[in-house]
């Protein structure tokens, strides 16, 4: 809502603040959910968004159809008021890189300020990401990881040097013990992925025979 400077007689517009999660969601399950949630309480995010990757520059071999991963990451956030998707890198052509979503969004969006949201496993890979000194100049990166570590956080920032030190936030999250690739090796081998991911993507995997 929009406040009124009274000594200026000026309107002041209040910022929101957004968080990312994006990833190739193949497919998305609880801890990415978790995750999500866990970060918006602690930095008073308005909503997280979560960007299913188009074309992934750091992932090699099969993915899923974007349309699959996209479908999966609506039906799991849809019931969170907070929670939010968006094809926007589905929609570009070519390779998909973060600045590039940042930049897009905040040509139209700007009022908000954007938080990066990277779990444990990915901490150790920004380093290589296009262009990550202009990323973190346009938004600040919150390293979600494990509870009692924040040991990945640290050797990023003394990587990237200053810029890392002010810009990267470690955060310590529930630990989970759960990837996309254990959920798609167990559907290929018919176990169950009962309660790793909500109903409605368990549902759906099953419905359109997902990674057999």
């Amino acid at each position: 809502m929009d406040e009124m400077d009274e000594r200026r007689g000026e309107k002041i517009v209040k910022r929101k603040r957004v968080g990312i999660l994006g990833g190739t969601f193949d497919p998305i399950h609880v801890g990415h959910l978790m995750m999500a949630e866990a970060v918006r309480n602690e930095y008073h995010l308005d909503k997280i968004l979560f960007i299913p990757t188009g074309n992934p520059p750091h992932k090699h071999g099969d993915v899923t159809s974007a349309e699959h991963r996209y479908m999966m990451t609506m039906l799991a956030t849809c019931s969170n008021p907070f929670f939010e998707v968006s094809d926007i890198e589905m929609k570009r052509e070519g390779l998909s890189y973060s600045v590039d979503t940042v930049r897009a969004l905040q040509r139209e969006h700007k009022d908000t300020d954007y938080f990066f949201i990277i779990g444990t496993d990915i901490v150790k890979t920004i380093a290589t990401w296009e262009r990550i000194d202009e990323l973190l100049s346009i938004c600040e990166f919150i390293a979600a990881q494990r509870p009692g570590s924040d040991a990945s956080a640290e050797t990023l920032r003394a990587e990237l040097g200053e810029i890392g030190e002010t810009r990267i936030h470690a955060l310590a999250t529930p630990e989970l013990e759960i990837s996309s690739t254990d959920i798609r090796s167990r559907v290929r081998r018919g176990y169950s992925i009962k309660y790793v991911v909500p109903p409605s993507v368990e549902q759906y995997i099953a419905k359109y025979h997902l990674y057999k």
